[in-house]
């Protein structure tokens, strides 16, 4: 018998989302680009994280890496099969390369990333046939919400004269 899906309102996907969406605005509010990432493991959050790459000054610190590292700890396995990873923007090359490396089978993401999209935007990196694993992808859940918390931002950053 499987475990249900917490009581709520929302469709799971959207449930799960934003649970991604708090951590992104974790981010914001710490003045890190707003992205936030959850990684669901047989119906519970076994990693969360938001994008940490201004504070650890560390340009491999996106929330998709670093809910992949907590994930894989609480597992006791780099492979972090039977997951699903939900993230507020479509992961760039590096996340989505470790996605494929972690045998994540399940990618849901909010806004597409049309600069550094690698799921399906500019790259399909998650489900090229050449590599030796591939992950299901899902866009666009709760994409609004994911986009306008972005555009708020990067116009705060804008009014502040930051980059």
């Amino acid at each position: 018998m499987s475990e249900l899906l917490p009581v709520n309102p929302l469709q799971p996907h959207e449930y799960w989302m934003k649970k991604a969406l708090d951590q992104a605005i974790v981010a914001f509010d710490h003045d890190e680009v707003p992205v936030g990432a959850i990684i669901v493991h047989q119906e519970r959050i076994i990693a969360e994280a938001w994008n940490q790459r201004e504070m650890l000054n560390d340009p491999t610190a996106h929330a998709e890496m670093i809910a992949i590292t907590q994930a894989a700890e609480v597992l006791g396995s780099w492979r972090l099969l039977d997951c699903t990873l939900y993230v507020t923007l479509e992961p760039c090359p590096m996340c989505a390369g470790a996605i494929v490396q972690a045998r994540i089978p399940f990618v849901i993401y909010g806004a597409a990333d049309s600069k550094a999209g690698a799921c399906s935007t500019l790259y399909q990196i998650t489900s090229d046939v050449r590599l030796n694993h591939q992950s299901a992808v899902l866009g666009g859940v709760m994409q609004e919400d994911c986009r306008a918390l972005l555009q708020q931002f990067f116009r705060q950053q804008r009014s502040l004269g930051k980059k």
